[in-house]
């Protein structure tokens, strides 16, 4: 349950996020180490925060169908749109954590998450931080490149923001996120394809 559909929020599904949300980050790091013996920690670190980032594990969740599962205000147009059922996702363990022990939740996420649903090969091969693309590609172009916030408004009650890009002092993008470093990468993507660098 979404912390927005119940009127007493000790309801809500966060604080089982909170613990799902270690248990998947501290297997996914076990697995990835033992997986690559030989690659160095700023390789693990990268690839386990693309497995473990609220766009992979939504985009799991919806294939799961977490989606039909999942309580929350439909009135709101905004949170379909978000991450909640990656959140969902994240409770869900948590949940099976505190029923079933580590050695079970290690299995239900090595199985019935990474395997089914996480196409390894292709999370290696790309690249989706386009932020350090990006600014790579200024680096390399002597450009003088800043993010700024542009705008900051309460849409539903929740915060939205509009991250501008400025190359050379120029907006060439802007993108909107539920926080600042969403809306960066949003922004930073359409830079990309504005400035054909990507």
């Amino acid at each position: 349950m979404h912390r927005s559909k119940p009127e007493d929020m000790s309801d809500s599904n966060e604080r089982l996020e909170f613990l799902g949300d270690a248990i998947l980050g501290a297997i996914i790091a076990e697995y990835l180490f033992k997986k690559y013996p030989y690659q160095p920690e700023g390789y693990l670190t990268e690839l386990r925060s693309r497995i473990v980032r609220r766009e992979t594990m939504n985009n799991v969740a919806l294939r799961m169908g977490l989606n039909k599962l999942v309580q929350y205000n439909q009135n709101d147009r905004g949170l379909s749109r978000s991450h909640i059922f990656g959140n969902a996702l994240e409770a869900l363990i948590g949940a099976v954590y505190l029923d079933q022990g580590f050695i079970k939740t290690r299995k239900f996420i090595l199985n019935q998450l990474v395997r089914e649903y996480i196409d390894l090969d292709i999370m290696e091969s790309t690249d989706t931080n386009y932020k350090n693309k990006l600014l790579s590609w200024a680096q390399k172009n002597n450009k003088e490149l800043s993010f700024d916030t542009i705008d900051e408004k309460t849409e539903a009650s929740r915060k939205l923001f509009t991250v501008g890009i400025l190359l050379d002092g120029e907006l060439v993008a802007s993108g909107t996120g539920y926080n600042k470093k969403e809306a960066g990468q949003v922004a930073a993507q359409k830079a990309l394809e504005v400035l054909k660098a990507g």
